[in-house]
């Protein structure tokens, strides 16, 4: 093996790339710098390097098109610039088939058939020709400050590429990260090959974010942007639950059983709706695990977040009885037409089905998809019991959550700055 190859191998090893991906890059680097010392802009160069022995040839690949006529050229070019001014009038990009009609020649790709022919007889319109080139002494110094540059360049967006790929393979399941900072309405995460962003209102009230903090977070969205690949993370996502659930309950990850719903008031409570196929197995009993261990597990992944497990039925008001647990439900009346469920309990089950700050009547709304009213036994139903689009209130108090995580978010920026 020579040194040049010992050098590729290592420079795969430290940037994690294949030795295919170096190569190119290698390859590549080599046109750019033969271009600069040898050839010219019309030109399209190919670069075969042996690193074992050093030899480098080089090629210009052209496509053989049919012969078109300076004159029609001209012509083509002429009318291309009156549409695109018509285009810019217009205040719009030129499309792709307002062009098609037009002939074109790209002389840096393409070869005219009868030029073509003098390089090799038998070309054809279709062909493309490998035209040999030589080299004539070793590259200058510019040329090889432009190999080094496009070397450099190519292995950055070479690892951007391969992070990119990496990461959005995991979009929507949980990443082990380590907190690196808060900066303004942000956490930053280290994920190990990059760092990861979590926008405040993807955070947790109750949570503290703090350096060196290790905790797993829900893979939101993975996007290149010009800066190379974002990754956007969440700890307050409905999704954060059920990847959890997976994680932890292996009936949940086959899939024998099933996650049918999950409302979340994130830091505070969740409501999981479950079922199975199985008559052999408790859906709720399994989540539970025994003696409670793998909800233990899974309140404390996520922060100390109650959790309801209740068990999904098709009837509607089955689920909605179970979706209002622990409140015991006298009766369920429903208006298909409206989607309103009006829910009769005994008056020392009315706070205990509204919840806090109507927290248990919301949630079972947003997980059923029913308008939930509830309404004491002998009495008037009471309208601002209603949940109906996350909005709930009890006795005029309502809660405003997201007032809260500004507040926690600005504390935590104090005591940031002052440490």
């Amino acid at each position: 093996m020579s040194d040049i190859t010992k050098a590729i191998q290592m420079l795969c090893d430290e940037k994690n790339l294949s030795y295919e991906t170096v190569m190119e890059t290698i390859e590549a680097a080599l046109a750019a710098a033969y271009r600069k010392d040898f050839g010219n802009k019309q030109q399209n160069i190919k670069v075969k390097f042996n690193p074992d022995t050093g030899d480098m040839q080089a090629w210009d690949i052209k496509t053989v098109v049919a012969d078109i006529d300076e004159k029609t050229l001209e012509e083509a070019q002429e009318e291309l610039a009156a549409r695109r001014e018509k285009a810019r009038e217009e205040e719009r990009e030129l499309t792709e088939e307002e062009i098609a009609d037009l002939p074109r020649f790209n002389p840096k790709t393409e070869l005219m058939l009868t030029v073509a022919k003098e390089t090799k007889k038998g070309a054809k319109v279709g062909d493309v020709l490998e035209i040999s080139l030589e080299i004539p002494h070793d590259f200058g110094r510019m040329a090889a400050q432009t190999a080094k540059q496009v070397i450099i360049q190519k292995i950055r967006e070479a690892e951007r590429t391969m992070v990119f790929g990496d990461f959005k393979d995991q979009e929507g399941q949980l990443l082990l990260g380590t907190v690196q900072r808060v900066e303004g309405r942000k956490v930053l995460v280290d994920l190990g090959k990059i760092t990861g962003i979590m926008p405040s209102d993807q955070t947790v009230y109750s949570e503290h974010y703090r350096p060196g903090g290790r905790m797993k977070f829900l893979v939101t969205k993975v996007e290149m942007t010009a800066r190379g690949p974002e990754i956007l993370l969440s700890r307050a996502a409905k999704d954060m639950v059920k990847e959890v659930f997976k994680q932890e309950i292996p009936e949940v990850a086959s899939g024998v059983i099933e996650i049918k719903g999950i409302a979340r008031d994130a830091g505070f409570r969740s409501k999981v709706a479950v079922a199975t196929t199985d008559p052999s197995i408790d859906p709720i009993g399994s989540c539970i695990g025994q003696r409670g261990s793998r909800i233990t597990t899974i309140i404390e992944e996520i922060g100390g977040e109650k959790i309801d497990v209740i068990q999904y039925n098709d009837d509607a008001e089955a689920y909605i009885i179970h979706a209002l647990s622990p409140a015991k439900i006298l009766s369920v009346q429903l208006n298909e037409a409206e989607k309103l469920a009006t829910v009769t309990v005994a008056p020392e089950q009315f706070s205990i089905a509204i919840g806090r700050s109507g927290q248990n009547v919301r949630l079972a709304s947003e997980l059923t998809g029913w308008k939930i009213n509830v309404v004491q036994e002998g009495g008037e139903p009471a309208a601002e019991t209603v949940a109906e689009e996350g909005t709930v209130k009890e006795a005029g108090e309502e809660a405003n959550v997201e007032e809260k995580k500004e507040e926690k978010i600005k504390e935590e920026n104090k005591e940031e700055t002052k440490e």
